[in-house]
């Protein structure tokens, strides 16, 4: 899977803003990375309040990316070349421009009121004490009309959604049939662990009735058909994705869980509480979804996504000789484990985060909410800036770096957002040049996982490392694989089984043919076939 983040990975038009065509002709160089299918952040109708993620029309196109047209030829061209898309569906919310919203302001006895959650005032107050994720403050927005509240757990613009109600579900399973039957051939589900909460309970994820209304979206909708579903649950564990992802309970194929992203964070913290990264703790989490979906659910692998630092930044070195080593190395490392993995958009060539100096620079509104609470908070502007460019999601969202021609060939005109300045030595067309590229390693890894039984259902065995180090086996049959990666800019030894080696992948051009007491070089990684 490759997510594309389509407001920054192609523009066709010099308005600045990626679009739908833009993807169209770049699918030959996604076709030649050899992936089999496009998650696409969403590009329904929004006032983008939120980059997209708050819905004002699931049927329509945003202007700013196409035209219906456009999508449907995008469907089309990519199966063409055996690539499937995958919508993004954000159905916890809304935006409060989608039509159901405004009919449901007009009054209590409107046809979609029941589609949103409301409460009549307590003590001429909010019904309780639920914030806002994204912009601080109550949770709960008055509407004059009715003196009732709304609940919002995101911006005032994204409405929450109550599935309580059966009609609103009926509609939303009518509007994900109307996408099937285009030919997409999958969804993302955005925080769907929030679907089944009990706002008035103060129980936001995991709801007694989320999984029922899972099971009832799968029936209603891709029962039976070739069909991918990814949910993103932030509050998921490695048992909860069984409960997902278990075939028997017809759910999800998979879940996005995020334990081992937990790796270089304060538990229990806030984003911009960090300390340098745990490889234990890192692989702890990954090991434990291993081993609970061994037999049974599906994993998702991933490092990054448009919500998430770039992996090469926060896990490997974003500068020097290193970025490349470390880059290939986390490519190695994720691609042997068991699962589907998913590549964001300028990973396949080690793209970095991009800080800013000044507050004015940022997109995000997250980050700018988070901004404005450090400098409450009594933090410098310098120090604020500091913490906010750790976790910032427009790390991510820079455009697509291309080439080293005017903004890295992103558009002809003004892009949305700055480009990384680092573009002229980092982008696509240099890493398609230059031999044993990053681009390369993950070109290599797609076709082994496409070819080889081992890296799609071999059984998982965590071999004992040094801390920094991770290493495990897969096992078919008589076949067994060993993928080891020092995650560090040390050398380290290790002891791996007595065995012939046969190398598949690696980020140095020698490597050890004969595996026992070897001495792993700065971020070393390779995959090989145990003899």
């Amino acid at each position: 899977m490759y997510q594309i983040y389509p407001r920054s990975f192609q523009d066709s038009n010099g308005d600045g803003i990626g679009d739908l065509p833009g993807i169209i002709s770049r699918l030959d160089y996604l076709k030649q990375l050899g992936v089999g299918a496009l998650w696409l952040s969403p590009v329904y109708q929004s006032p983008n309040a939120d980059n997209g993620y708050d819905i004002s029309d699931y049927q329509a196109i945003n202007p700013e990316y196409g035209t219906m047209a456009d999508m449907e030829r995008l469907i089309q061209e990519a199966r063409q070349r055996d690539i499937r898309i995958v919508m993004d569906l954000v159905v916890n919310h809304t935006s409060d421009e989608h039509a159901w919203f405004v009919n449901a302001r007009t009054g209590m006895d409107s046809s979609t009121r029941d589609y949103y959650v409301w409460s009549d005032p307590v003590d001429g107050h909010e019904p309780n004490d639920l914030t806002s994720g994204f912009i601080g403050g109550s949770a709960w927005e008055h509407d004059s009309t009715s003196d009732q509240y709304f609940l919002h757990l995101f911006s005032a613009k994204q409405v929450d959604l109550n599935w309580q109600s059966p009609k609103l579900r009926q509609a939303i399973y009518d509007m994900m049939n109307f996408w099937i039957a285009k030919g997409i051939g999958g969804f993302r589900m955005d925080v769907i662990d929030m679907i089944g909460k009990e706002p008035f309970e103060k129980q936001l994820v995991n709801g007694p009735h989320l999984h029922d209304y899972l099971h009832e979206m799968n029936r209603a909708t891709w029962a039976d058909r070739d069909f991918l579903t990814v949910g993103e649950a932030w509050s998921a564990g490695p048992k909860e994705a069984l409960q997902y992802s278990c075939p028997a309970r017809q759910e999800l194929s998979m879940i996005f869980q995020f334990g081992h992203l937990w790796a270089d964070r304060k538990v229990g913290g806030e984003k911009w509480e960090t300390h340098p990264i745990s490889v234990p703790q890192l692989k702890a989490a990954l090991y434990a979804c291993q081993r609970e979906l061994a037999t049974d659910g599906w994993n998702s692998l991933f490092w990054n996504n448009h919500d998430l630092p770039r992996a090469v930044s926060r896990f490997g070195t974003p500068t020097g000789p290193n970025r490349e080593l470390s880059a290939k190395m986390l490519a190695i490392t994720l691609h042997g484990l068991k699962g589907t993995p998913y590549i964001y958009q300028g990973e396949e060539m080690g793209m970095t985060d991009c800080p800013v100096t000044m507050i004015e620079q940022v997109d995000d509104v997250e980050a700018r909410t988070i901004y404005r609470q450090l400098r409450v908070q009594g933090d410098s502007a310098t120090t604020a800036m500091e913490k906010v460019n750790r976790f910032s999601r427009d790390n991510a969202r820079t455009p697509m770096q291309w080439d080293a021609s005017l903004n890295a060939g992103f558009s002809t005109g003004q892009p949305w957002l700055a480009v990384n300045p680092n573009y002229q030595t980092i982008n696509v067309q240099a890493t398609l040049t230059e031999p044993d590229s990053v681009f390369e390693t993950y070109q290599q890894l797609i076709q082994l996982r496409k070819t080889q039984p081992v890296l799609q259902t071999g059984a998982f065995q965590a071999l004992a490392v040094p801390d920094d180090v991770i290493a495990y086996t897969r096992t078919l049959g008589e076949v067994t694989w060993l993928v080891c990666s020092n995650f560090g800019a040390e050398p380290v030894d290790v002891t791996l089984p007595q065995r012939v080696a046969k190398r598949l992948v690696g980020n140095y051009d020698d490597y050890p043919d004969q595996l026992g007491d070897v001495q792993l070089r700065p971020y070393e990684a390779f995959m090989v076939a145990l003899q």
